[in-house]
């Protein structure tokens, strides 16, 4: 599932490009079962003007000049490419016809991914973003830390939780703990606030790094033009496995925390550290 990275950097991408386009006419090729129904969506759609596409935790928003928001959620195989028009392709779900004659299409090949739309208010009262803690670049490492001072969770679960920090999945968290040199099952409430602070840190020198780069992509994730991501060419342990660590030689492990596979190094992130 794109992270962070990935939906900034197509949020970027695409609100460079969309920003003062119209929607001339709506396609609902093949709407995924998530997503708002075709007869609800595209009359509210067509006609309208992008005025600013932008990101939330993992969601991708499109906002409209009638103050309509389009929330697009990709999970595993989603995709949001804006380019010159084209026919249908197999996998997409919508299409967006704008007025200088490009198209916005939003893919997916296994469909757990969805498009809604939302008011104002209904988008301030939506579950998915009450829920959601606060954005790791727009909040100070040390008041991340301190969300999760006295809490007796694994530091891997914790980073894995939306309501603790949003936007970050397995292979930021994995990453961040490395350069941190914590092991992701250790407690919380272990490790110093120095070292918590550390660690957020790291984490949002990861993410700003992963967005300089384009995002990661591993199997199905392209930017706004369709291109891949780079940042994979700078994993030190994600999906690493077996390889020698990049800064000790340690081979590198693996192990499942909050259900999750972790792989990290056991030298420079010792148990219980």
């Amino acid at each position: 599932m794109p992270e962070l990275p990935e939906v900034e950097v197509i949020a970027r991408g695409l609100h460079s490009t969309l920003a003062g386009r119209t929607v001339k006419s709506v396609d609902p090729v093949d709407m995924t079962r998530l997503s708002e129904s075709a007869e609800s969506l595209v009359p509210k759609i067509e006609g309208r003007t992008i005025s600013r596409v932008y990101r939330r935790a993992k969601v991708l928003f499109i906002q409209l000049d009638n103050g309509l928001t389009m929330a697009f959620h990709l999970k595993m195989t989603g995709r949001v490419v804006h380019g010159p028009a084209r026919p249908r392709e197999r996998h997409d779900r919508i299409l967006f016809a704008l007025d200088d004659g490009s198209l916005l299409c939003f893919s997916d090949m296994r469909r757990f991914g969805y498009v809604r739309s939302f008011t104002p208010d209904e988008l301030a009262q939506w579950d998915f973003l009450k829920r959601c803690g606060p954005e790791p670049l727009e909040t100070e490492a040390a008041a991340l830390a301190d969300r999760i001072g006295g809490r007796k969770a694994r530091i891997k679960a914790l980073l894995l939780d939306q309501s603790v920090v949003a936007g970050v999945g397995n292979i930021y968290a994995d990453e961040s703990l490395f350069r941190a040199g914590i092991h992701p099952a250790t407690r919380a409430h272990q490790i110093s606030r120095p070292r918590r602070i550390r660690l957020f840190v790291e984490l949002q020198d990861v993410l700003k790094q992963a967005i300089a780069e384009n995002g990661s992509s591993i199997r199905d994730y392209v930017n706004a033009d369709g291109d891949a991501g780079a940042f994979q060419n700078s994993f030190n342990v994600y999906g690493k496995k077996g390889e020698l660590c990049t800064v000790c030689k340690t081979v590198l492990k693996a192990e499942k925390v909050a259900g999750r596979t972790s792989t990290f190094c056991s030298k420079c992130q010792p148990k219980g550290c």
